[in-house]
């Protein structure tokens, strides 16, 4: 399938991608007392753990910002973060096997799938994003007009996950133990990123090894516009960007050539 032809059959079933994401927000809520709350509670619960943990038990601080909400800003610019990232990319490994009925129907474009986890995982996102953003302006912690960089930096995130969930996806028709083992690297991942540690309180050694972690340049970009108000260091961002990309070429060459053994494969 050409992009020209896939964009069109994307655009012909806008109506399907919105009643998509509204209908599985509305499912994921319903019958729930506290309703799109729980968007906010589960990583909010995170959040509270790790400042007890790291920050009170711990004695952990940032070098060089003393203020009493600096740690907490720091937590969760990274949480919130990974957050997108990881239900981006699970969701992604998933988004075939659960929708194996709609890819079975040839006039499907099924293409339509990842683009659905990716708004679903963006209407969540900014739900919780913008409470934070609330909590910022009343603290007088906002970063002011840098706070806009945050959307490129979004953008190059989102290009990433898309691409490495539609190619962990595909695989995972095929091989069903891509999604069991990508479960357990996610865990690991995440410890593996500067999220609820900075990179200052490591060896030069253990530094040196998260540069080659894409999700280290992001969660830093995050971190150094909500806690610092600076700009990120683009030149560290043009990598994964290079990587998003690739993995979405990647992505869409391999869903284009094996689309039609998926079906016989669900």
């Amino acid at each position: 399938m050409k992009a020209p032809v896939m964009l069109q059959g994307v655009w012909k079933y806008r109506g399907f991608i919105a009643g998509s994401v509204q209908r599985e927000f509305q499912s994921k809520y319903r019958n729930s007392l506290l309703g799109a709350l729980w968007t906010v509670l589960n990583p909010l619960a995170m959040i509270v753990v790790y400042t007890l943990i790291f920050s009170k038990v711990m004695g952990n601080r940032l070098p060089g910002n003393a203020g009493s909400f600096a740690y907490s800003i720091y937590l969760c610019a990274g949480v919130l973060t990974w957050g997108l990232f990881a239900e981006i990319t699970s969701r992604g490994q998933t988004v075939f096997l659960e929708h194996a009925n709609l890819i079975k129907k040839l006039s499907f474009p099924r293409i339509c799938l990842p683009i659905v986890v990716v708004l679903n995982a963006c209407v969540n996102f900014a739900i919780i994003f913008g409470l934070f953003t609330v909590f910022l302006v009343l603290s007088g912690q906002f970063p002011g007009w840098v706070f806009l960089a945050l959307i490129p930096v979004l953008l190059v995130q989102v290009v990433f996950a898309i691409g490495l969930g539609m190619i962990l996806g595909i695989l995972n028709v095929f091989f069903r133990d891509v999604g069991q083992f990508f479960t357990i690297l996610l865990q690991f991942w995440f410890w593996f990123t500067p999220i609820v540690y900075t990179t200052a309180t490591l060896p030069q050694g253990v530094r040196e090894l998260l540069a080659y972690n894409p999700m280290t340049a992001v969660v830093v970009a995050h971190q150094r516009i909500l806690l610092g108000g600076h700009v990120p260091v683009w030149s560290s961002l043009w990598p994964v960007l290079a990587l998003g990309m690739l993995c979405c070429v990647l992505g869409m060459r391999l869903f284009r050539k094996r689309a039609g053994e998926m079906v016989d494969e669900l």
